[in-house]
């Protein structure tokens, strides 16, 4: 329904408007609150306003569409900037025609446009044999966005547009991404997907077991949670491509596994003899370790990440600041790195059936430790863990904390597993590469955990 623009006397005083009109039918009239009747001036500044946004859209788009076929002869395509402007252009009045004449105007409108581009497509392919369906569907899609804008939804319309224009104009990046990825990793990742998506409505939502531990729903969607960060990294490592320096490999590499990019750049180091500058890869993949942990316990307990953050900064910029301190006493070019990182697909079924079977034990052990042993249990359980890995107990504590408020204890067993787990790759990386130097490496992740843990337990 359209606002009735009038002026109306408030009651009461101040700014507080009045209570809504309620008509004899039970529908409430939405008022525009105004100490004078609009004119008819106003009405047509409104209308166009509504006109210029529709008119924007279809501009925006035809730009793009005429810009990609530029080397084309004039005529050639099916729609141009000027064909696109006019079709966002009848979207805008066919609304403002509509409040008059109803709304099936919009409707019939929509068909015309879509009779008119399925025809155009049809002639096209008979002529050039393209059968590329991306301009005949834009048409149809910048009248519903300019409609959509008329209707007063402005802001989300020219949102969607920018879209719209990034998808057309990103078509060869977007081409170039999808070879890099490989039939097999996409189906295993459908195949996951698939798995979760039928799988988890069927899981029930519900403790089973000992101390009521096991919660199937849960413990599968965090699988998938795990996967899908993984995943990121997997996908970031294919599209920076074989030439991507250490700095890219270790950022985007890290998302996916820090321990597989430690024990790489290790070996690398080995065989090139740079021992500080690999080093530093390790230093920096460490480091965003601590983001891949704050995104985890931000998705399983937020309340818990505001307690935690500060000690886990505090771990991120000692490792980072290592990193910029080895990286800059180089003084040479970073080698090509990406290529020799080896990283499976995280969303191999296998992998996360495995993943999920650690979780599911570590919650298990996490309950039982702390019925057994206490507090220091649990301390014991996160720093075995850690040597491994810190998803599962990461996941297990902040669950932990949201059920049984022991935040204290989580806060300590979490930073003791990410602790360990710095440590422990400190130590690959010297045991792989059997240099003195490296030794040095692990006192200084040491010396960088320790304000960390202090923060956590003094504060």
């Amino acid at each position: 329904m359209r606002p009735i623009l009038g002026s109306v006397e408030a009651s009461g005083s101040g700014d507080e408007p009045p209570s809504p009109i309620v008509r004899g039918d039970g529908t409430v009239v939405s008022i525009w609150f105004s100490s004078r009747v609009p004119t008819a001036m106003e009405e047509i500044y409104q209308s166009a306003i509504t006109l210029a946004v529709a008119l924007a859209i279809g501009l925006l788009v035809g730009i793009e569409r005429s810009w990609t076929d530029r080397d084309g002869e004039e005529g050639s395509r099916i729609a141009g900037l000027r064909t696109f402007s006019l079709i966002g252009l009848l979207g805008g009045v066919a609304v403002l025609l509509s409040r008059e004449v109803g709304g099936w105007f919009v409707g019939v409108a929509f068909v015309v446009v879509a009779a008119l581009s399925i025809t155009a497509h049809v002639l096209d392919v008979q002529e050039d044999q393209d059968l590329g369906t991306t301009t005949a569907f834009s048409m149809m899609l910048v009248f519903v966005l300019a409609a959509w804008a008329a209707y007063g939804a402005i802001i989300l319309a020219m949102a969607v547009t920018v879209v719209v224009i990034s998808l057309l104009g990103y078509k060869p990046m977007l081409h170039s991404w999808l070879k890099m990825i490989s039939p097999q990793d996409f189906f295993a990742g459908a195949k996951l997907l698939i798995i979760s998506l039928v799988l988890l409505p069927l899981l029930p939502n519900q403790g089973y077991g000992p101390w009521q531990a096991l919660n199937p729903f849960w413990t599968w969607l965090m699988v998938v949670l795990i996967s899908g960060l993984s995943f990121l990294g997997y996908v970031g490592m294919k599209l920076v491509g074989e030439r991507a320096g250490l700095i890219m490999t270790a950022i985007v590499g890290a998302l996916a596994s820090s321990t597989a990019v430690t024990v790489s750049l290790a070996r690398m180091a080995k065989q090139r003899q740079r021992y500080q500058l690999f080093a530093s890869g390790v230093l920096l993949a460490s480091a965003i370790m601590f983001l891949r942990v704050m995104i985890e316990i931000f998705v399983v307990y937020p309340g818990l990440l505001t307690k935690m953050w500060l000690p886990l900064s505090v771990m991120f910029a000692g490792l980072l600041a290592g990193f910029f301190w080895l990286w800059f006493r180089q003084g040479e070019s970073a080698p090509e790195v990406s290529r020799d990182i080896e990283i499976k697909n995280p969303l191999q079924l296998g992998m996360a059936l495995q993943f999920g079977a650690v979780l599911a034990a570590i919650l298990l052990l996490s309950e039982a430790m702390k019925a057994w042993f206490g507090d220091y249990g649990i301390y014991a359980l996160s720093v075995a863990s850690g040597v491994v890995d810190v998803d599962a107990i990461t996941l297990s504590l902040a669950k932990s904390a949201q059920q049984h408020r022991e935040v204290d204890v989580a806060i300590v067993g979490i930073l003791l597993a990410c602790a360990t787990n710095t440590l422990v790759k400190g130590i690959m990386f010297a045991s792989i590469t059997g240099s003195k130097q490296a030794i040095r490496l692990v006192l200084f992740m040491g010396i960088a955990m320790v304000p960390g843990l202090l923060i956590a337990v003094l504060w």
